[in-house]
């Protein structure tokens, strides 16, 4: 009979807290008693993977998905998905989006007044090679204000997706920019208590992947589980 090993819980403060009040939104969202945990199943582990066999050949480049080239400063983000133990984990789906240069996003319900740029949609994604590495083309994200307090405003950042072997298996989690002086202000990069988990969702400077005369390189590990593991949004 084979035997389902639950997914060992996350150290206290390692991961973003469900109620969060300086977060505005969480106070609505959050659960109002405690949670029932639930044995993880093969559903959990297992099943049909969900748009691998999709991803087109410029769907990681941001730069090259319309006629002209997006307005703003060019970078590369890379690194390596990675389990508890460092090894890579391949053939893993990364979806990516962001807002423009300008701090906008592609999106009906974003009425920030900043310029949407025509030749940016803000969305890519990816699939993990076998040593678990993933590469992103994009332009800088800008800072926005986003109304959770006054004069609040969203430091510069992406957000991904990661889909593991089943379509139930998504993570969701957040990467921020080294010396961004919105960092110590906004609630929800610091609803993340523990201060090297909060660490580990800022990308480096990584000038081994800058490409000379044309976009920094930015690199960022994302650790699935274990003590060094990625703060993810909780469902």
């Amino acid at each position: 009979m084979n035997e389902i090993v639950g997914y060992k819980r996350p150290a206290p403060g390692t991961q973003p807290n469900y109620l969060h009040p300086p977060y505005q939104s969480s106070i609505r969202r959050a659960p109002g008693k405690p949670l029932i945990l639930l044995p993880h199943t093969l559903s959990e582990v297992t099943g049909p993977l969900f748009g691998h066999e999709l991803v087109g050949p410029t769907d990681h480049d941001l730069t090259k998905q319309h006629a002209g080239e997006p307005i703003g400063e060019r970078m590369i983000l890379s690194g390596r998905v990675l389990d508890e133990n460092g090894r890579p984990v391949p053939r893993t789906l990364i979806e990516l989006w962001q807002a423009n240069s300008t701090g906008r996003y592609r999106h009906a319900i974003d009425q920030h007044d900043a310029p949407l740029d025509p030749n940016f949609t803000g969305y890519g994604r990816t699939v993990t090679d076998d040593e678990g590495r993933y590469r992103f083309v994009t332009v800088k994200p800008g800072a926005y204000p986003w109304r959770n307090h006054h004069n609040a405003w969203r430091p510069q950042h992406i957000h991904l997706s990661l889909f593991g072997p089943s379509f139930m298996t998504r993570l969701v989690t957040q990467m921020y920019f080294q010396g961004d002086p919105l960092l110590p202000l906004d609630p929800i990069f610091n609803c993340v208590t523990d201060q090297r988990a909060r660490d580990s969702m800022i990308a480096t400077f990584d000038l081994e992947t800058t490409v000379p005369e044309f976009a920094l390189g930015y690199r960022w590990d994302i650790v699935l589980r274990g003590r060094d593991a990625t703060p993810f949004e909780q469902k």
